[in-house]
C-alpha cells in the first residue's frame, strides 16, 4: 500500500529530476543534489558559467492551495541564503556570482508538466 507521504515523495522526486534535466537544457551543470547539513537540505547546485546556482525545487499536482513557487516563504529564502553561506564554505569553489532560484513544477493529471523557473529570488 502506498502511503500519502510516499506518494508526496515520488512526486517530489520526478519534479526534482524534471529540474535537473530542464536545467542541463539551459546550459547548466549539476554540482550536487540532495544537499544536506544542519541547516537544511538544498535541492539542486548548479553552475551557469561562474554562477553557482542554489535551486530550490516545489512540485504540485494541483494548484488548490496556490502556486508551488508561493510555497516558497521569506523563511525559507532567508534559510536558502545561510545553506548557500554553508555550501561555499564547505567546497572550494570560487564562482564570480552566487544565485538563488526557485522552480515551480505543475504535474497536472493530464497533460506535460508545466515549469515556472524564477531566477535570483533571494
Amino acid at each position: 500500500m502506498v502511503t500519502a507521504a510516499r506518494a508526496r515523495s515520488t512526486v517530489g522526486r520526478w519534479g526534482e529530476d524534471l529540474v535537473a534535466t530542464y536545467l542541463v537544457g539551459r546550459g547548466m551543470v549539476i554540482v550536487e543534489r540532495n544537499w544536506r547539513c544542519p541547516l537544511g537540505e538544498v535541492d539542486i547546485v548548479a553552475l551557469h558559467e561562474r554562477t553557482l546556482v542554489l535551486v530550490e525545487v516545489k512540485t504540485r499536482t494541483t494548484q488548490r492551495f496556490g502556486s508551488a513557487v508561493e510555497a516558497v516563504t521569506p523563511s525559507k529564502l532567508a534559510r536558502l541564503r545561510k545553506l548557500a553561506a554553508r555550501w561555499l564554505h564547505d567546497h572550494p569553489v570560487h564562482p564570480d556570482h552566487v544565485r538563488i532560484d526557485v522552480v515551480g513544477v505543475l504535474i497536472p493529471h493530464r497533460g506535460a508538466p508545466q515549469i515556472d523557473h524564477r531566477e535570483g529570488v533571494a
